[in-house]
This record gives structure tokens, sequence and C-alpha cells, in this order.
């Protein structure tokens, strides 16, 4: 196993992003074990690389 990313900063609107999607999370583990809810990861997981991203292309500055 490697090092584990660190978590990047994530912006205002990231963030916004991230607990809107973690609102939906909730709501459909209210409606049972057997709601799917990789989407909703994968949309969050996608905001976080965003985040490392741009702050990978802010360091190269």
């Amino acid at each position: 196993m490697g090092k584990p990313e660190s978590e990047p900063q994530l912006s205002t609107t990231e963030k916004a992003k991230v607990a809107y999607y973690v609102a939906r999370m909730c709501k459909r583990g209210l409606a049972g074990e057997t709601v799917h809810q990789t989407d909703l990861e994968r949309k969050v997981e996608r905001v976080i690389d965003g985040a490392r991203q741009r702050e990978e292309r802010a360091a190269k500055k």
C-alpha cells in the first residue's frame, strides 16, 4: 500500500456540492439498506479529485 493522499482544501462551491451530495445520501439511507448510493459517492470523489487537481495546478504556478 502506498501513502494515502492528503485531503485537499475545498473551495466554498466544492463544500456546498459535497454537502448537497451527502444530504442526498442521508435521504437515500433513510429509504433503506438496499438503496444504491454509488452514483453519489462517485460524484463526491469527483469533486475531491477536482480540488486536488486545482491545488496541483496552483502549486505549479
